[in-house]
């Protein structure tokens, strides 16, 4: 798949994705998978479906796509799925194709045509707010959904980042929202040659960013999680 084809067939593979109307395949009411279940879209690297038990068939809900670090799974991110459950949020964990994401030339690369399919294959039998569309990670994931996330601004409108590392956008188009939160003690991805550079760089390039530095290393507190979840369903803390 190439990147015009993840815009024109991923963005709009619900029937009115982007326009805010149902989709034509919503699934009744008992067979939607609720709770954590398999992605279901590759049989070798997977992923994690979660859907919040208050769904309903027919209203959009926010979604978000959260990316692994190195050399996880999708399980790596359902620590989240509490806040998924709380906020409203239906959750696609995504598994990379190898041991980090983007190994080869971006948007051509073999986790974005997973990716891709990953996002149509959740559209399409689940009704997305097309208002609350979120891409984010962790660590290598982090920095993978950052440059992806200014390429498809169009189809991924917050973009949550997570102690990223290199930004490598091959093209910027839309203008999502970030959010960005970030360890000043972090040694695997240095603050200063990261955050600390890439912020002043996406605020004069126009992009709306929510930036936080807490203390320590390479980890993540809950606060600054459950406080993506809230700016991402617009709630305040």
């Amino acid at each position: 798949m190439d990147r015009r084809a993840f815009l024109t067939v991923g963005a709009v593979g619900a029937v009115g994705l982007l326009h805010g109307k149902a989709s034509a395949r919503t699934r009744a009411q008992d067979t939607i998978p609720y709770g954590q279940s398999r992605l279901g879209v590759s049989d070798d690297r997977d992923g994690t479906l979660y859907v919040p038990k208050s769904y309903k068939p027919g209203v959009p809900m926010p979604v978000m796509m959260m990316l692994h670090g190195f050399a996880g799974t999708g399980d790596g991110v359902r620590g989240m799925f509490p806040l998924a459950e709380e906020f409203g949020i239906i959750m696609i964990a995504p598994e990379s194709r190898g041991l980090t994401w983007g190994r080869s030339v971006p948007g051509f690369d073999d986790d974005v045509r997973y990716l891709g399919p990953a996002y149509r294959h959740v559209a399409g039998m689940l009704d997305l707010d097309p208002e609350r569309h979120a891409l984010g990670g962790v660590s290598d994931g982090a920095g993978y959904a950052l440059s992806m996330g200014l390429a498809y601004g169009n189809v991924w409108n917050h973009l949550i980042v997570f102690m990223g590392g290199q930004m490598i956008p091959f093209r910027n188009q839309g203008k999502p929202k970030i959010f960005m939160a970030h360890g000043i003690d972090d040694t695997q991805m240095p603050i200063d040659k990261t955050a600390r550079k890439y912020v002043p760089q996406l605020k004069s390039e126009g992009y709306d960013v929510t930036y936080h530095e807490y203390k320590g290393g390479h980890r993540v507190p809950p606060g600054e999680i459950r406080e993506a979840f809230q700016w991402f369903v617009g709630k305040k803390a």
